[in-house]
C-alpha cells in the first residue's frame, strides 16, 4: 500500500508545475494529505494515525504531541511511519522533548509548544503558505544563512558575524501576520487586506 502511494503522490507532483513544490513535498499534497476533516485518524483532524511505535531514545517511551504525528509519516514503515522522507533521530537535531535545558540552547517563547515542549514544529512550520526552504520557520535563503538560524536558539555558539535577528514564520495566525518579529513580535508583517465590499469607517 505505501508504494502505491507513494506512486500516485510522484505521479501527480510530475503533473503540477514546478512552482507548486517551491517549499518542500507538503505543498503537493495539499491539506488533505495531513488533515482529514470526515475520517480523521487523529488529534488536530489528522489523515494519518499518530506514530507510537518509534520510541524517544532518552525516555524509552513513544513520542507525543505534534512529533508523533509528523513521525505518522516521517519515520520508517518498519518504525510505524509511512516512509516519506525518514527522519533518522540518532542523527538529527533532537525534536521531542519535555522541556529544553537553558545552558544548551535559549529557544524563543514562539518556538515552544504547549507546556515548554519542543517539537518538530519548533524548527518547522509545514503548511503550504511557509515559502520558506524546508518549511524552516526562518529564511535561510535555501541553506545559505542556515547559522543564522541556529543562532536563534544557540548564539553564544554561532559565529557572531552570522547571528541575526530572525523573523519567525507562522502560519496559525489567521489575521494575517505570517511573520513574528526578532524578539517582542512587535515587528509583524502588515495584515492581510480586508475584504472586498467590507465597511469603510466614516
Amino acid at each position: 500500500m505505501s508504494f502505491l502511494r507513494g506512486l500516485a503522490l510522484a505521479a501527480v507532483a510530475a503533473a503540477l508545475p514546478m512552482s507548486v513544490l517551491a517549499a518542500g513535498g507538503h505543498d503537493s499534497v495539499g491539506c488533505t494529505g495531513c488533515h482529514a476533516i470526515h475520517t480523521a485518524k487523529d488529534k488536530i483532524i489528522f489523515a494519518v494515525k499518530a506514530n507510537t511505535q518509534t520510541l524517544n531514545p532518552k525516555t524509552k517511551q513513544p513520542y507525543t504531541g505534534t512529533t508523533a504525528l509528523c513521525l505518522g509519516c516521517h519515520e520508517e514503515s518498519s518504525k510505524g511511519g509511512q516512509g516519506y522522507a525518514p527522519i533518522s533521530g540518532h542523527m538529527s537535531h533532537p525534536y521531542g522533548l519535555a522541556s529544553v535545558d537553558p545552558k544548551i540552547a535559549k529557544v524563543p517563547p514562539e518556538l515552544l509548544r504547549e507546556g515548554g515542549r519542543f517539537e518538530c514544529l519548533g524548527c518547522h512550520d509545514p503548511h503550504p503558505s511557509n515559502p520558506y526552504y524546508k518549511y524552516l520557520r526562518v529564511d535561510t535563503q535555501k541553506g545559505s544563512k542556515i547559522d543564522a538560524f541556529c543562532g536563534v536558539c544557540h548564539p553564544i555558539k554561532a559565529d557572531p558575524s552570522a547571528v541575526e535577528k530572525v523573523s519567525l514564520f507562522t502560519s496559525m495566525d489567521e489575521t494575517g501576520n505570517r511573520v513574528l518579529g526578532p524578539s517582542s513580535g512587535a515587528s509583524k508583517a502588515p495584515a492581510a487586506a480586508p475584504a472586498a465590499g467590507a465597511a469603510k469607517k466614516k
